[in-house]
């Protein structure tokens, strides 16, 4: 199943959350993302039809394998765009706005060469 922006940026925000608080549920995800409670369950819906998560009896989110691989993908460049548009001067808030859409665009065969990059040049 080829995901889009919107079902990666769910993924990242489960995995963020069970960094944080161990549980998710979905009422947390629509509270981190600021949406309505019925995408949420839309979205879930979706994700789990396509193996990238599971709820359990107590409506607890987990990422599977696969889940778990996509999120930490998407969360990793996420961060390293962050920091870098940060580091190059850019508003925090506007430079977390840049790196969600840059995250979802940027090829894997592109992100590693420009992380490469900045790794060589420290």
């Amino acid at each position: 199943m080829k995901l889009h922006a919107s079902g990666e940026d769910y993924l990242e925000t489960i995995l963020v959350l069970q960094k944080k608080r161990g549980m998710v549920r979905s009422v947390d995800v629509a509270r981190h993302m600021e949406v309505s409670k019925p995408s949420v369950c839309h979205a879930v819906a979706t994700l789990r039809d396509g193996g990238f998560l599971m709820m359990d009896e107590d409506h607890f989110l987990h990422l599977t394998d696969v889940g778990r691989e996509v999120a930490e993908r998407i969360y990793e460049r996420h961060r390293f765009f962050t920091e870098q548009l940060i580091a190059a001067g850019v508003d925090p808030k506007t430079a977390e706005a840049d790196a969600c859409r840059i995250e979802h665009t940027i090829s894997q065969d592109s992100f590693e060469k420009i992380r490469r990059a900045h790794e060589q040049e420290r």
